[in-house]
């Protein structure tokens, strides 16, 4: 299949360029990337450079591929990541977590930006996600199966992994930081909600909204390496709250928010068997 050619191709160059075996992979969300500084670097690789790799169109995500080591960890974080949104097939926006699976990664840590519904949340909130609203109009795992990532009908009853998100928890309440959980709903954006689709949303069970995360979920599960993931609420979508956004703003949010995260992060990372 030309898919799998796609992403062996794609995985046989990164082999060829770098010598280091991750065992974490880790999606940076818009205003998110800084977590970049924290590791130890020994390669970088462009998107631009590698076969058959999307290439980021979003002002804010940097495009490249980081190898190096963070809190012990050999690690592989993507400074940047592709959204539906941008005109990437499925197929192609889950791309680098089947590309990750095949360098070695045994976990996967995702971030994203996302607007508040629950009215518990505040600007730079820190939302551990447990679950998720799958509203996009198409999946990754749609058409024939690959099997040799998994079967045809790969169960989500843990879709992020419980055992993580305990230990997030206990992470986060000994480093004094305010973390919230709830569910995440996936939309195909880009443009944002109107004020009747977030009370929508919010009708349906969401606590927060965003345009990513979820396709990369579903290809992680269908492989079947646990998930952690965090949303940073950049803006509040609930109508005491609501109000036009502000892209600036809405990066602004992410930025003052990376540090918590980012602490959370390498923390779990710490703790991992």
């Amino acid at each position: 299949m030309d898919t799998i050619k796609e992403i062996r191709e794609a995985t046989e160059f990164i082999k060829s360029k770098v010598d280091t075996k991750p065992e974490v992979g880790i999606i940076l969300g818009t205003g998110l990337g800084a977590l970049v500084e924290d590791i130890k670097i020994e390669h970088t690789l462009s998107y631009n450079d590698i076969p058959n790799f999307p290439i980021s169109t979003v002002e804010s995500h940097n495009g490249k591929l980081i190898f190096g080591e963070l809190s012990g960890k050999k690690v592989v974080a993507m400074q940047g990541r592709f959204h539906y949104y941008e005109g990437y097939t499925m197929e192609q926006v889950v791309m680098p977590v089947r590309v990750m699976h095949l360098l070695g990664i045994q976990y996967l840590f995702i971030s994203n930006a996302a607007g508040g519904l629950n009215k518990e949340l505040e600007l730079s909130d820190i939302m551990i996600i447990t679950d998720h609203i799958n509203l996009f109009p198409e999946n990754p795992l749609r058409g024939n199966n690959l099997d040799e990532f998994g079967g045809r009908f790969p169960d989500m009853y843990d879709a992020y992994e419980p055992k993580l998100i305990k230990l997030a928890k206990e992470i986060a309440k000994e480093e004094g930081i305010n973390i919230k959980e709830g569910v995440y709903a996936g939309v195909q954006g880009p443009n944002l909600e109107t004020p009747a689709e977030y009370k929508y949303l919010d009708i349906i069970g969401a606590d927060a909204v965003g345009m990513s995360t979820i396709p990369e979920n579903i290809a992680a599960r269908h492989i079947q390496i646990p998930v952690f993931a965090v949303s940073v609420i950049t803006d509040l979508c609930y109508p005491e709250k609501l109000k036009p956004a502000a892209i600036p703003e809405i990066i602004g949010a992410a930025i003052n928010a990376e540090p918590k995260m980012t602490k959370v992060f390498k923390k779990l990372l710490e703790k991992l068997n």
